[in-house]
């Protein structure tokens, strides 16, 4: 294993202090009303928000953020305005800023609070790594983070959880692949559900995540 790779697996594991964590994506609403309440419900819904919505508009935005000379603040406003809800604003900004702040601290240089996407990217340039492969290490957090919030709280068992996610690989792998080749304007979405969840989830009155 590269030392390069070693540390893009460092920057997105849980262990790094971006506060993943404390964020659901939505998931938290909808398993409040019952859309998630199995490991295949799961499946599912990661594979629906990966395909359609913010898995592969991410995807492709830390693509074209990892591309030689690439528009960083250009790419970081069009992250910003592409957000359909205050919460999934608050959840891509705010881990950015968390992720910038420990790479600038490890690094001693200066990086630039942006969108996590973006801010990955930028910071992921500098490894000499195949874009599909920062690609896909990045979806593959992602959707664990996820996996995480609902064996915390559908609950989910463990081996439930993972069996999901693992059958998640070949998927991450396509997009991942697919997106090292896309530029910002083949940029769509289509996951309305996870995206009226997260308005939603705004008004929840009880809630364990920030989004």
């Amino acid at each position: 294993m590269t030392a390069g790779l070693m540390t893009l697996v460092q920057w997105l594991s849980p262990a790094f202090p971006t506060g993943a964590f404390a964020y659901s994506h939505g998931m938290e609403q909808v398993i409040a009303d019952g859309g998630i309440c199995s490991g295949a419900d799961l499946e599912g819904w990661l594979s629906d928000v990966l395909r359609f919505g913010a898995g592969k508009q991410d995807a492709i935005l830390l693509s074209a953020a990892l591309e030689p000379g690439a528009d960083l603040d250009g790419l970081a406003s069009l992250c910003i305005a592409l957000q359909p809800s205050a919460e999934r604003l608050r959840e891509v900004a705010e881990q950015g800023a968390a992720f910038a702040r420990t790479v600038a601290a490890l690094t001693g240089e200066v990086v630039p609070e942006r969108p996590l996407p973006i801010a990955v990217g930028a910071a992921a340039s500098k490894l000499r790594l195949e874009k599909a492969q920062v690609i896909a290490l990045y979806l593959h957090a992602f959707a664990s983070n996820l996996v995480s919030v609902a064996v915390r709280f559908v609950p989910l068992g463990q081996n439930d959880g993972q069996s999901a996610l693992a059958r998640l690989h070949p998927l991450i792998g396509r997009l991942a692949e697919e997106a090292a080749h896309l530029g910002p304007e083949a940029i769509e979405s289509a996951a309305l559900g996870a995206d009226i969840a997260a308005m939603q989830h705004e008004a929840m009155d009880v809630r364990i995540f920030k989004t």
